[in-house]
Formats: structure tokens, sequence, C-alpha cells
């Protein structure tokens, strides 16, 4: 993708591949559906803070609905960062929305306002929290040859494959987690290392940022229960409408955006005639399984601390919570 400053609304190129931890700062995740932009807006208020969105998906500009992406009111309401800032057809990536959310921490910080790092993509978050692993970028060809075997010889071939190379990552990774075991042999093939070797930094991160990272946790049954009603008002907000829109502009989704949950099924929907009924079951099933490894990824970051919710909490209420509960614990240090 060209680069560009974020004034421009392009992205930039990280110069290199690593990004101290950003202390100071506060941050809150959970799982999609779990109320994130309601309990961030009150946190800013109460901390005064600007926020940076942690949404891999909510940086394209058109795709609104189904990222749930704050609206103008919520916007104006908490100054945001990070929103709307490159186009679907454009590649992204962790290194350059590093680049950017320095760049942004800078500026709200001489504005003499406080950080908070709001939303749920577990790669962005973990990258914030440990920094990022020197690993290679991208390379889509052979990223696309080793899909393409994986197409024709099943994922359990490919969990196979990855064991032979990088029994580590194997025994962490899911049989079925194609994009990630596909990754694994990317790196393996790009470098003659493991990627278990590149991500160790991780294990040896002294997490300074303990105590002002939290994730908002619900009972299953309830999270997935959000998620239904979720997914309802995205098809009933005109989610299918918004991706004709973004494909109309004649230039083909990014490999990137393409993967987002909602708009990857809406595609099939428009694109191979899958019924709207079965789109939006599909992209049901879907949102609770990336519900599902996202709490599995949040439960590997051991400086998060976990809030949890019931349905008679208000989002002022929680945030009131995880105010004093972190404001302890920065007077304590």
């Amino acid at each position: 993708m060209t680069a560009h400053t974020a004034q421009n609304g392009g992205m930039t190129r990280c110069e290199h591949d690593s990004s101290p931890p950003f202390a100071g700062c506060w941050f809150l995740t959970g799982p999609t559906a779990s109320g994130k932009t309601a309990v961030g807006l009150e946190l800013a208020q109460r901390l005064e803070a600007e926020i940076i969105s942690v949404d891999s998906m909510a940086l394209y500009r058109g795709l609104d609905i189904g990222t749930a992406k704050p609206t103008a009111a919520e916007q104006a309401r908490v100054r945001h960062h990070l929103l709307d800032v490159c186009d679907p057809h454009e590649e992204s990536s962790v290194a350059q929305y590093l680049e950017l959310a320095t760049r942004a921490v800078e500026e709200i910080r001489q504005r003499g306002q406080r950080v908070l790092f709001v939303g749920g993509s577990p790669l962005y978050l973990k990258a914030l929290l440990l920094g990022l692993f020197d690993g290679p970028p991208a390379d889509w060809e052979l990223r696309q040859e080793l899909q393409d075997w994986a197409a024709t010889t099943g994922p359990d071939a490919l969990h196979a494959r990855v064991a032979v190379v990088d029994p580590q990552a194997a025994a962490r990774l899911h049989p079925r987690d194609t994009r990630r075991l596909v990754r694994a042999l990317e790196v393996y093939e790009l470098t003659g290392r493991p990627i278990s070797h590149w991500q160790t930094q991780f294990d040896d991160s002294p997490g300074p940022l303990a105590g002002q990272a939290f994730a908002l946790s619900w009972p299953r049954a309830q999270l997935y229960a959000r998620i239904e009603q979720r997914v309802d008002a995205m098809f009933a907000a005109g989610l299918v409408a918004e991706t004709e829109r973004v494909l109309s502009a004649g230039r083909p989704l990014s490999r990137t955006a393409r993967q987002a949950v909602g708009y990857r099924e809406v595609l099939a929907h428009l694109e191979q005639g899958t019924s709207l009924d079965e789109t939006i079951a599909l992209v049901k099933t879907k949102t609770r399984q990336f519900a599902k490894r996202q709490l599995t990824w949040f439960r590997s970051l051991k400086m998060l601390r976990n809030m949890p919710l019931t349905a008679d909490q208000s989002p002022a209420e929680i945030a009131r919570a995880i105010h004093q509960a972190g404001a302890a614990t920065e007077a304590a240090s």
C-alpha cells in the first residue's frame, strides 16, 4: 500500500518490527459484543483520556456496521484515533498499526490528556502490551501457495506439517486454525527458524502495564446471547448494503479486509449466492468462534485483569469499578 502520514488518511510503514510497551496507558478489551465501546466512553471521561482503537478492521473506511465502529455521536463525545485511516483495498499490518499508535500517544500526551486503548483485536493488543516479534512481513505469494496446498490436503495435513518444523507452535495452535498454521509455515520458510523462536521475547516481557489493562468478562451464555443480538442488529442496519457500497468502489478488497468476520460471509452471499438466512446464521457461528479465540488470547496475557459482569450493571457502573481498581494500583506503585 502507498505510504502516507496518518493525517493524509493512509498508513505508514514501520522502519522496524518491534515496539516497546506503551507504559502509562490504560487498556480496555474483551470479546466481541461485550460492550467495550459503551464502557470505554464512560472510562475515558473519568480518566480525561482520548481513545485509541484496537480493532484491526475499524482501520478501514466504509467498514462501519460490521465492525461496530463508534458512531459520529460517540466520537464527538470522546476523541477517537485510528479509525478510518486506510481504504478497503489497502493491506494493513500490526507493525503499521504500532507506528500509528505511537504517534497518536505522543499527540494525545502533548494535549495533556491520558490514553485509553479500547478494542478486541488480540494480536494488536498483544503487540501493544508486549511488543511485536521480529519476524518477516507477509509474503503474499508464498502465503497463497501454502493456502492452496492446505485447501487441497486438508487442515490435518497442514497441522502435521507445522508439527515437523515447529512442534511448539503445533502444540499451541488448533488443527483448524488454518490462518495461523499457514503463518507459522510462512515464517519458517522465510527465515529458517520456527515462529515459536521469534515469539519467545513475549515470555520475557516484564509486563509493566499490569493494573491498567482490563478485560470485560461475561458468562458464556450471556455473551453468546449478546452476539446473536449484535449480528441481527448489524443486518437490520444494512450490513449487506454497506458491503455492496464498498465493492462498488471498483477496487477489490484487500486480503486483510476480506478476512473480517461478517464481511467475509456477506461477500460469499453476494458473490456465490449463499442465501441471506444461511449467511446470518453463519455470521453468528463465526462470531462465536472468534469470541472463543479472543478469550484464549486474553487468558495468555497475564497482565489483563478480568472484570466479571452481570446484566444489571450499567456501562457507567462498570467504568467506575475499573477506574477505582486501576487508580488503586497506580497509587500503590
